[in-house]
């Protein structure tokens, strides 16, 4: 591309929240942007684009991320790609069919749409993918890395469509991708999300490296700009705002509700109605990676940042701390109880077993988890505990060989079937077969980097316990929440989605 003229970007998700700030923090830069937005024409986003559309350099197109030829035509000759849209959680967990549907159409979309490009080779797309691909992690193994085992969370089809739109991208050919796991975003709106369900599928001992949206804007905006290296194409990367923003799921509550100048957890919250695994999040090892190829993070404290929070409040919640404890008590039980995802519905019914059995372990379990005054709030180790991938990381890139692809497959239950390999080659497919028998053809780098394995096996249904007793890559993480003597299949009324 040339060095002589502003860069066109294309934005997908431009009314979402890490979309939105992404809009906001481009339209400052419009000195060297031009950018092109594909969004649906409804109301309420014709409303949020239009001090935008006023904008010179600013392009709406309206349109689909479903429908081919809107994208193409939203596309257009841009030089970067944003695909930050589609279908988030907790929408997605409310419609699992849609959520698969969509996410996984607008990856392929969109790839179909850099090919057909008679400059494809100079496209840079920039897909954002999830924390929730790889699922619940427990101590030891909280910390974690890209090439960690690709496993969502059991039920989680939001996790599931991201990490086949994430393979898209990944065995596209394409010269120029890069996919950006982003972890869980602070933003204002949490404020309100208190009273959806899912968050009490969050098991409290939990751990997430959180970002914020600013910090995810400024990264996206920055990706767009010239003289990127070109060490970020063609690899995948953890997004985070860095230590300071590794909490629990406990301080996570205690901070939010501090913002909102509630009552902490102890007085709000029974420990029962969290789930006690099978949700996602972990702390980064290598966030910091991503951190020193395009600086991005504001670098400020986690208290501060919720203080910023709480400032921008509307004002009818400075009436929270007016209203009593038990008040709120009742009403986050209420949440908890909400019919088909609430915790305390599953336990109260006798046809969600398997729900119980995934997010609790058992219902004796469940009765079992100590109350406010002995449970345990202690943040697990700040030592890192690398998973092992199966094969001699020491060795650079170039250096990889037919020999580190068959230690990486046995490591994975599997086998490599292919014969050989160009020494550093991780671009040109390979064929593999799993534990089952299944065979596939994928990339040595979306193996190896990204963490993926076998196509055929992903759920529904979840089989994750048979999966882990033939995959020592996969057992590492499972098996520090699940006993090893489980034979659970969860999920097999819902397989054909």
């Amino acid at each position: 591309m040339a060095n002589n003229h502003k860069r066109t970007v294309f934005i997908t998700g431009a009314t979402g929240v890490m979309g939105f700030e992404t809009l906001k923090e481009l339209s400052l830069r419009l000195d060297r942007f031009d950018l092109r937005i594909l969004s649906r024409p409804g109301r309420k986003n014709r409303k949020k684009l239009a001090p935008f559309m006023r904008m010179d350099g600013v392009t709406v197109i309206w349109g689909d991320l479903m429908n081919r030829e809107d994208v193409a035509r939203a596309m257009g000759a841009a030089d970067v790609v944003l695909h930050i849209g589609g279908m988030v959680s907790p929408l997605a967990d409310h419609h699992p069919e849609l959520a698969m549907k969509v996410n996984v159409g607008a990856a392929r979309n969109i790839v179909d749409a850099i090919k057909s490009r008679p400059d494809r080779d100079s496209v840079r797309l920039v897909y954002i993918g999830s924390v929730a691909q790889t699922s619940h992690r427990f101590a030891p193994h909280h910390w974690g890395r890209t090439g960690d085992p690709i496993m969502a969370g059991v039920y989680d089809y939001y996790g599931i469509s991201k990490i086949r739109a994430e393979r898209i991208v990944a065995e596209s050919g394409l010269k120029h991708w890069v996919c950006l796991r982003q972890s869980g975003i602070l933003h204002r709106g949490l404020i309100f999300n208190g009273s959806d369900p899912i968050a009490f599928h969050v098991p409290l001992q939990g751990v997430l490296e959180w970002a914020t949206v600013e910090d995810s804007a400024r990264l996206m905006a920055n990706i767009s700009e010239k003289d990127v290296p070109d060490s970020l194409w063609r690899n995948f990367f953890n997004i985070g705002s860095g230590a300071e923003f590794r909490l629990t799921n406990y301080q996570f509550e205690k901070f939010l509700l501090e913002a909102l100048g509630c009552p902490p957890p102890e007085e709000v919250f029974e420990t029962g109605w969290f789930a006690t695994r099978n949700f996602h999040g972990q702390w980064y090892i290598d966030s910091d990676r991503l951190e020193e190829l395009v600086p991005f993070r504001e670098n400020i404290s986690c208290k501060e940042y919720f203080r910023r929070l709480s400032k921008g409040m509307p004002w009818w919640m400075s009436l929270t701390p007016l209203v009593p404890a038990f008040i709120i008590r009742w009403v986050m039980k209420r949440v908890a109880s909400t019919p088909g995802l609430g915790t305390l519905d599953w336990l109260r019914r006798k046809d969600c077993e398997e729900k119980i059995t995934a997010y609790f372990g058992s219902r004796e379990e469940q009765k079992q988890i100590p109350g406010w005054d002995s449970f345990d709030t202690t943040p697990p180790s700040d030592r890192a505990v690398r998973l092992d991938h199966g094969y001699d990381e020491r060795k650079p890139e170039t250096d990889l060989d037919i020999e580190d692809m068959v230690s990486a497959a046995g490591f994975r239950g599997g086998r490599c079937l292919s014969p050989q390999m160009s020494k550093g080659d991780l671009d040109s497919p390979l064929e593999w077969e799993c534990a089952f028998g299944h065979r596939f053809h994928a990339l040595p780098r979306t193996v190896l980097r990204g963490g993926h394995w076998c196509p055929d096996c992903l759920p529904a249904p979840w089989n994750y316990d048979e999966e882990s007793r033939r995959n020592p890559f996969m057992a590492q993480v499972w098996h520090d929440s699940h006993r090893k003597d489980e034979a659970v299949v969860y999920g097999k009324k819902e397989e054909k989605t």
